[in-house]
């Protein structure tokens, strides 16, 4: 199979991102996987066996300058935070909206060919939670922005796994709670299963458009 794909990823230090990344730089369709990151990647953290990575340390206040980046075929979105990390509605939501929502706008002017963001399961720009209604609020902005070709968000549930430097213990218990769960949460209440990391970067893949 030919290299044929580019892709961009911006959150590649975060839980799902690091997963993402491995699978893209495994993945035999990118022929390029470029990482736009706040500080220098680890590289005990990928295998890159073809030499695919460039990592590249950006200043997310001005993402502007590096709108060139995002000339790839397919970006993927990972970035995000906690109401507690960010310390504030402000702050979080200038992470988890402002920063994705300008993500979207540049892959939209540099042409890119598929645009994948994660949102959540719940998300709803009419809810009374904080957290679901950015998320929600951020869809409509995102999947009604012309002009972006094949926008598409993930909706995971609780996230299944230890974060670096990050103490998340009520999320903990609910996945721990969630995973035992999981043999009756069927119909309607199977979306909101735990999950694993890995599961969601597969799904980010896949819902690229590969023709």
């Amino acid at each position: 199979m030919s290299l044929i794909k580019s892709a961009l990823i911006l959150g590649a230090s975060g839980l799902v991102g690091r997963q993402l990344l491995q699978q893209l730089l495994d993945d035999p369709r990118y022929a390029s996987v470029t990482c736009l990151v706040r500080r220098p990647l680890a590289k005990q953290q990928y295998r890159d066996p073809h030499n695919k990575l460039q990592p590249v340390v950006i200043d997310f206040e001005d993402p502007e300058s590096y709108q060139g980046y995002f000339t790839v075929d397919h970006v993927y979105c990972c970035l995000g935070t906690t109401l507690k990390r960010a310390g504030s509605k402000q702050a979080f939501r200038k992470v988890d909206f402002e920063y994705v929502h300008v993500a979207a706008q540049l892959a939209r002017a540099q042409r890119a060919k598929g645009f994948v963001w994660i949102s959540a399961v719940g998300a709803n720009a009419k809810s009374k939670h904080f957290y679901l209604r950015v998320k929600g609020e951020l869809e409509n902005a995102i999947l009604r922005m012309p002009q972006l070709a094949h926008a598409a968000a993930v909706r995971p549930g609780v996230l299944i796994g230890e974060r670096e430097g990050d103490e998340r213990m009520l999320e903990r218990v609910t996945a721990n709670t969630l995973t035992l769960l999981k043999p009756i949460m069927v119909g309607p209440l199977k979306k909101y299963r735990a999950v694993y990391p890995e599961q969601v970067a597969r799904e980010m893949i896949r819902l690229q458009p590969f023709s």
